[in-house]
């Protein structure tokens, strides 16, 4: 890896580490970064999904407020997360990468749908819900995305939030905060399996990891200050990028 290609991988965790803690889908900027670089692309995967664990952390620190009194909730979900991940990231390593082709851009699809419907369907759910976490739906569904988010794991926010803020009975910030914490397990448990049995280049992973770290700092600090129908504008927007670039 060349100088500049070394500072194109770091600008890109930057702006993936940012774009993962507001919404989620920065894996679409790092991903592509290092397959241009001359990454095989299973082994540009595995190496991206390990670079984003400082990212996931600066962002759940970051929005330690917004995490206040979701403690029960979260590791109820987050050993759905843990199970889906490594069932995502076992298929990564034994399926091949077309798998997935079609049926991700659907996803992201509605779960954009989801996030743009979400205040109207909280209004009717409101007398609904009976489960303070979501119930086994959205226990179910959270191992879906967790599966998702260990195989591929681009826009695997834009889906969390999505299904988060159709079960859940909060406001968007908080959701966001969930969403964070659960994209950071599925991302630490695939990692922790590709260092063990996977090919990761160490280079790419560290300049990804440093890029991330400073993005999900920012992201942190700028996502906190979104409101609601600003958050929920951009989640939208990037989720179409992500269809859009998951199709060409």
């Amino acid at each position: 890896m060349t100088p500049l290609e070394a500072v194109a991988v770091f600008a890109a965790g930057v702006g993936a580490g940012g774009i993962n803690v507001i919404v989620g889908s920065g894996s679409l900027i790092t991903f592509p970064t290092l397959l241009a670089v001359g990454l095989p692309p299973v082994v540009a995967n595995v190496s991206n999904n390990v670079g984003l664990i400082p990212g996931g952390v600066t962002g759940v620190l970051g929005y330690r407020p917004e995490l206040t009194g979701q403690r029960s909730r979260l590791l109820r979900l987050g050993v759905a997360s843990v199970i889906g991940s490594l069932i995502g990231a076992v298929l990564l390593l034994r399926l091949p990468e077309r798998a997935f082709q079609v049926i991700v851009p659907v996803l992201i699809g509605a779960a954009c749908v989801l996030v743009i419907v979400q205040p109207k369907l909280n209004g009717w759910l409101a007398g609904r819900r009976t489960h303070p976490h979501g119930g086994p739906w959205l226990w179910l569904t959270v191992l879906g995305a967790g599966v998702y988010g260990g195989y591929f794991g681009a826009a695997q926010g834009v889906v969390l939030i999505g299904l988060l803020g159709i079960f859940l009975d909060e406001e968007l910030q908080r959701i966001n905060a969930a969403k964070n914490f659960l994209s950071l397990l599925v991302n630490l448990t695939a990692a922790i399996l590709f260092s063990l049995v996977a090919h990761v280049d160490w280079l790419a992973a560290l300049l990804v990891a440093l890029g991330t770290g400073v993005g999900g700092y920012l992201g942190a600090r700028l996502g906190r200050r979104l409101p609601a129908p600003v958050l929920r504008a951009v989640i939208v927007c990037i989720g179409i990028v992500a269809i859009v670039k998951l199709l060409t």
